[in-house]
């Protein structure tokens, strides 16, 4: 895949993610798209860092989009719905972390992530 088309970020193992919605949310995340990362997820949708429950909003503004997020999947097993990735950004730089996905109606409506 080319490092700037609409997969970038994702590496030859992401090929592993295979449910659509993980897949519209890596990539949406990796465009840094706020748009097409809000369609990827339900109008309900929650999240948790590092076991802790987050304001979705406020999460994905501070760690993804003001600050550059982009995550390099390592591996995927689940169809993609666990993800090991090396998740980085101009904040806290490059770290290993494990994404859990939980999907409902097509669309991401939980999501937690964390150190791996």
């Amino acid at each position: 895949m080319r490092a700037d088309g609409p997969d970038a970020g994702m590496t030859a193992m992401s090929d592993e993610i295979t449910d659509p919605a993980v897949r519209a949310f890596v990539t949406a995340l990796n465009a840094g798209d706020r748009t097409a990362f809000r369609a990827a997820l339900t109008a309900d949708a929650t999240m948790s860092d590092d076991g802790t429950d987050r304001d979705l909003e406020d999460w994905t503004e501070r760690e993804i989009f003001s600050s550059d997020g982009k995550l390099e999947v390592e591996s995927a097993a689940d169809g993609g719905r666990t993800l090991v990735a090396s998740y980085s950004n101009s904040t806290w730089g490059a770290m290993r972390t494990r994404w859990m996905f939980a999907v409902r109606d097509g669309k991401v409506s939980r999501f937690e992530t964390g150190q791996a």
